[in-house]
């Protein structure tokens, strides 16, 4: 395959914050392929996340209810030399031998191997996300001898390699970079307009992203948000943007509340704005880029605020930053706090016992991990 005239699909993932995780895959790939044709296969949804994207000449997308023999005719009739399938579903592997791609690189999974013909096998250092079982947590918590979390990944783990190395497939170098992703400057000030917002004003915009699509037990307490949102705003004069999903409405509006009244009788204490399902995915991404610092639970747009360039500060139960924490591994512009739960992570939805992982990670800790994350004016 020539590097100057191929072109190249790329099967996108379908969740916003393991796309961002797939841009150091992208970047080695245009940069190992500086001369070719790159197209993204996307659903609709991520459509505005790739939105000039340096690394990409063009992006295609598709809806749910798209059929598969569909989506095979158009990327058929676009001639494409190579596949680079990084999903690990059997129909993505499908989608690529029903288009006919003379080379269909993914990796070695049931029931999609026999679609690729350059299977990639998993990584050594791989680490699976298995889900604890109740009787494994109630052990765990049980046993003296495991007294701290329970996180032991080579470094290597983290899902970024996951996509490097199938993009080494086709020549791409697999030394990770942070995850990036494009705002142009002309973008800001009419998003920020649209919002009442004036992004070159002394204010100081401060993000807060509570909720957390997965389920409860990645969600730090809502009280504790309260909390410390209205410590910060005491020691560092700001605003807070309240991100959020549609899901979120009522999270998002009982933390509000709570921030303003807390602030009621502070002097010129600049009122939280509330933009839980107000924003599509490229203000999203406009927005956070404004924002000096955000406090975060683990979801896509904590990878969104770190891959704009805005250091986040989350805390971390159910979950794992050495698998899926949000910049390159090793940044220190980021702060994941965690709690030393042996349960932790159990990757589980909702907590079976008493959310310990959560709980023990105290405002006082999240307030000065944000106060020390700050980015300056």
């Amino acid at each position: 395959m020539s590097a100057i005239s191929s072109r190249i699909l790329v099967r996108g993932v379908n969740w916003l914050g393991d796309a961002v995780m797939t841009t150091p895959a992208l970047q080695r790939l245009r940069e190992a392929h500086p001369g070719s044709h790159i197209t993204l296969l996307t659903h609709e949804k991520l459509a505005d996340l790739w939105r000039d994207h340096p690394d990409l000449n063009s992006v295609l997308t598709f809806t749910a209810s798209e059929s598969i023999w569909s989506i095979a005719r158009r990327l058929h009739a676009q001639n494409f030399d190579a596949a680079l399938v990084l999903p690990n579903s059997p129909r993505s592997a499908l989608e690529a031998w029903l288009s006919r791609i003379p080379l269909r690189i993914g990796y070695a999974r049931p029931w999609r191997n026999w679609f690729l013909n350059r299977v990639v096998p998993s990584r050594n250092d791989r680490a699976l996300m298995r889900k604890r079982s109740v009787g494994e947590i109630k052990r765990l918590i049980n046993n003296t001898q495991h007294a701290t979390r329970n996180t032991k990944h080579p470094p290597g783990a983290h899902q970024t390699y996951e996509y490097l190395k199938l993009a080494a497939a086709l020549g791409a170098n697999t030394t990770p970079v942070a995850p990036h992703l494009h705002v142009a400057a002309g973008e800001l000030e009419p998003v920020a307009a649209r919002f009442g917002l004036k992004p070159n004003a002394v204010e100081s915009l401060f993000g807060l992203n509570p909720g957390a699509e997965y389920g409860p037990a990645k969600r730090w307490p809502a009280e504790r948000f309260i909390s410390a949102a209205v410590e910060i705003q005491r020691q560092i004069p700001c605003r807070w943007l309240i991100f959020g999903g549609p899901a979120d409405l009522s999270f998002a509006r009982e933390i509000e509340m709570g921030v303003q009244n807390a602030l009621a009788k502070t002097a010129n204490a600049a009122l939280p704005l509330n933009l839980a399902g107000k924003t599509n995915l490229r203000e999203l991404c406009v927005l956070l880029k404004l924002c000096r610092v955000v406090l975060t639970n683990d979801s896509g747009p904590m990878h969104v605020a770190a891959a704009v360039g805005t250091p986040v500060v989350v805390p971390f139960g159910s979950t794992s930053p050495e698998l899926t924490g949000p910049g390159l591994p090793g940044d220190g512009r980021h702060k994941f706090l965690t709690a030393n739960a042996p349960c932790s992570p159990c990757f589980l939805r909702v907590c079976p016992i008493d959310f310990r992982c959560m709980t023990s990670i105290s405002v006082e800790r999240v307030v000065d991990a944000v106060l020390r994350s700050t980015r300056p004016l």
